[in-house]
């Protein structure tokens, strides 16, 4: 852990993030998403099969989003629109 709903990531090839998912967690509309922006629920995390997962899949990201710490994809939803 980082500091509230922040991560401290460290990949194979020696890069390393800290990943912030508080923005992602608070502005979602989805109340299953937004249940996991709770610092006590948040920090049960485990890492699965190579997967940083919460939950039973309930919250994962894929894992190159993480590697270049863009969780948020705000730009590519609003040229999509």
């Amino acid at each position: 852990m980082a500091g509230e709903l922040k991560l401290r990531i460290r990949f194979d090839d020696g890069t390393e993030q800290v990943v912030d998912f508080k923005p992602f967690l608070t502005a979602s509309l989805h109340p299953e998403i937004r249940a996991w922006s709770g610092q006590e629920r948040f920090s049960q995390f485990h890492i699965e099969f190579g997967e940083l997962v919460w939950g039973d899949y309930e919250l994962c990201f894929p894992l190159i989003d993480l590697y270049l710490n863009r969780i948020e994809h705000h730009q590519a939803l609003e040229a999509a629109a």
